[in-house]
This record gives structure tokens, sequence and C-alpha cells, in this order.
């Protein structure tokens, strides 16, 4: 009942396409409606001087309905008159016009409101503008203008003519300044749903990345654990299926792939400090899911570091994307991990760190093959989006590198020129030619 109410209320009116017509339809009925108030004081004076009374009763009758019909019908439909109403609103005036010498005497027709007829025709030229066919409009106008022409009739003296013409520009300026009125509003509100149509169609694309980006993890563990294997490798998966199903549950509550699990509050908060978060424990944590793989967790020189707690997630997720694609398709002896901060480093190098992943497995040919989910948003799309680049070599039957950089430098790739970086990664591509790529993404 309130949203009803609220079509009633200017102010409380959509920005829409369909909220502009409305507006316009309170546009009409107000210059309508206006018109016939400003008619009304003077009916009994109009009637009582007019040569032919009944003829200018009926005359203002036409008038004053067919203004309150127009009133009705455009906030009835929320829109302007259509074509064909507009049509025999134009039509009425010119009528009236016409038959104004017949009904008024030659005194009134200038200068009161016992002569409506010009008045009248103005308030239809006006809202007659919101007629879409451009046709419609110019013809109705050159026909009031004509009409018009035919009210003043021979009996206009020199020292009315100024304002007969005056009166005739007024009809013309009018109606292309309020042509132009409903023009642009309307153009302003199809903008406006148009925009909003595109932001509703990116938030569905960032929902969708974000789904793939917190279930990619998820799925690759309940693959592993449909596949044979031990009992300790099941166990070790166990364990790591139900670190992935509280992050999905936490997404599907509403937190986003950040809430829920903190990195460095262990699993169930967000953890650090005004200072950031810890990134060793983090990554030691991820290792040790990963025991079978014979990770070498390399962290003495950034035992102390500490980065913004967005980035220790993201770096989590990214490191865990990593090592199940090792597990699952690199045939890999060892993994080293390896983190290397520089904390007396000099201008932009200050505080900077290096994270290093990599494994001696089958390697891939980046050239030629396409990355995945896992590469393309877990790892490259995630910690680019956290202010991180990410670089990624690999070589057929040598291994794969993966490189996090706090603050990213830019190393051209040889396939490709300045301008175009290949992105690609282990375990969701396959080998096809032995050749050596390279490519930092960097941060925007």
């Amino acid at each position: 009942m309130r949203s009803r109410d609220g079509l009633w209320r200017v102010a409380e009116l959509p920005t829409t396409r369909a909220g502009v017509e409305r507006a316009f339809s309170y546009f009409t009925a107000g210059v309508r409606l206006g018109t016939v108030a400003q008619m009304v004081p003077a009916l009994r004076l109009g009637a009582g001087r007019s040569p032919y009374e009944a003829g200018y009763l009926a005359c203002w009758a036409a008038a004053g309905l067919a203004a309150v019909a127009v009133s009705v019908v455009t906030l009835v439909r929320g829109r302007p008159l259509g074509t064909a109403a507009s049509v025999l609103d134009f039509g009425l005036a010119c009528a009236l016009l016409v038959l104004g010498p017949l009904v008024l005497a030659p005194w009134d027709r200038f200068g009161t409101w016992t002569a409506f007829q010009p008045g009248y025709a103005l308030s239809v030229i006006i809202t007659a503008a919101g007629v879409r066919g451009l046709g419609v409009w110019a013809a109705g106008l050159l026909a009031v203008s004509a009409g018009y022409l035919v009210y003043l009739g021979g009996d206009v003296g020199s020292d009315m003519a100024p304002t007969a013409v005056g009166n005739v520009l007024t009809y013309v300026v009018y109606a292309l300044v309020a042509r132009m009125f409903f023009g642009y509003t309307r153009r302003i509100a199809h903008d406006a749903d148009a925009s909003r149509a595109r932001a509703a169609e990116l938030a569905r694309r960032e929902e969708e990345r974000r789904a793939r980006v917190m279930m990619h993890n998820g799925v690759a563990v309940m693959r592993l654990l449909t596949e044979q294997g031990d009992d300790a490798s099941r166990a070790r998966l166990v364990g790591q299926a139900e670190v992935e199903l509280r992050r999905m549950r936490s997404y599907l509550r509403g937190q986003g792939p950040d809430g829920g699990e903190g990195p460095d509050g262990g699993e169930g908060g967000a953890g650090g400090d005004a200072h950031g978060v810890r990134l060793a424990p983090v990554i030691t944590r991820v290792c040790d899911r990963f025991a079978d793989l014979d990770v070498v967790a390399s962290l003495d020189l950034g035992t102390g570091l500490r980065v913004p707690a967005a980035q220790a997630e993201a770096l989590e997720r990214a490191l865990g994307s990593l090592l199940l694609n090792v597990r699952a398709h690199a045939r890999a002896h060892e993994v080293v991990v390896h983190l290397d901060a520089d904390p007396g480093g000099e201008g932009e190098e200050r505080g900077g760190w290096t994270l290093t992943v990599h494994d001696d497995g089958v390697g891939f040919d980046p050239a030629s093959v396409t990355a995945g989910v896992g590469l393309r948003e877990v790892v490259v799309g995630e910690l680019r989006r956290r202010g991180l680049g990410v670089g990624i070599a690999s070589t057929v039957g040598e291994g794969t590198t993966v490189t996090v950089r706090s603050r990213p430098g830019r190393a051209a790739d040889p396939a490709h020129p300045a301008g175009e970086r290949r992105v690609l990664g282990a375990g969701d591509v396959r080998q096809e030619r032995p050749t050596v790529r390279a490519a930092f993404a960097d941060a925007p």
C-alpha cells in the first residue's frame, strides 16, 4: 500500500523511464487543470458579453471537459497521451480557435480570459510535446498556428498587431522548449536505466567470479577424494575438505570469500591486528596440509613479515590452489616454498617481499595452453586484486615456478611484445612442446 501511495508523490518517483513518464503525466494534468482554473473566473463575464451565449458556453464546456479528460487519462495511464489522442487534442484546440470569432466580441479577443481559446491552445501545445511522434507534434503545432491566424481574422488593428505576432511566437517557442524538455528528460531516464542494468550485470559477473574463487579449491579436494588412494592420503584430504567446507558455508551465509576463516586466527576468525597478519604461519599452515608432496618451506628470511589480512587470505587460498594442482597434475618429487623479505631495501623496494613456489614436476608450455579457473581466478586474479604481482615460468620436463611479489616489477614475455602478457601455470594445463615462457601480471 505504501508503494502504491508513493506513486502519487513526485519526490518518491523512481528515476526510471516509467517514473519519468508518470512525472510527465503529473505535469500534463497540472498544466491542463491549471488552465481550466484560469478560465473559470471569466466564464460568467464572457458568456454575458458574447454575441452568441449558447455557443460560447458550449465551447467553454468542450475545453473544460477535454482538459479534465486529458488529465484523468494521463494520470491513469501514467504517461502522456498517445498519437491518436494527441491528434484529437490538437483538433479540438484548432476548432475552438476557428469558432472563437463567432462567440467572442471583437474587443474581447486579446488580453482577457473571456477569450480563453488562445490560452487553451497554448496548454495543448505544451502538454502535447510529450507525444513520441515528431510528425504528429509538428503538424499539430502548424495547425494550431493556422487556427490562431483564422481566430485573428481581418479585424486586427495596427495597435494589436505586435500582440498577435507575439502570441504566435509564444506558441512556437513554448512548443520547442517543451519538446526539448520531454526529449532530454527521457534520454536521462534511458541512460539511468541502462546504467542500472549494466551495474546489475557487473554485480552478477562479480558474484559468479567470487563463487568460482571460493569453491574452486573445495571442488578440487572433493575430486581428489573420489580417486583411489591409501587411507593416509584420504585422511589428509578429509582435513582439507573440512577447511574448504567451512569456507563455502561462510560464503553461502553472505560473508563472501574473505569472511569466515581468517588466515592468522585459526579457522574461525579474521586474525591479525592493526599491524597486519604474520605471513609465515599462514604459509606453514597450508604446507602442513600437503605433507605428502614433500614440501620444503624455507621461510626464515620472512619470519617477522606482516601483510594486510586481505592479502594473507588471498595468499592462503592461492597457495592451497597451487599445491592442489601440483598434487593432481605435476607428478613432482619435491616442492620448495621460499619467502624472502627485504625490509632494508631502498625506495620502492623498502619493505618488499617475494614468495616463490617451485615444483620439479612435468612442467608445461605456456604458449600453447590456456589457464584454468584455479590459476586465472584463485591465483592470478585474486592476488592482483590485492595489489600483488604474479609471475609464472615453466619448462616442459623441468617443472614450474610461481613467483608472488609485493611490489611487482615488469618482465617481458619473449613470445609476446610489450602490452601483451601470458599468465599460466601447472595443474590447470597440459604440456605441449618443450619451451620456456615467463610472465608477470602486474598489479594495477
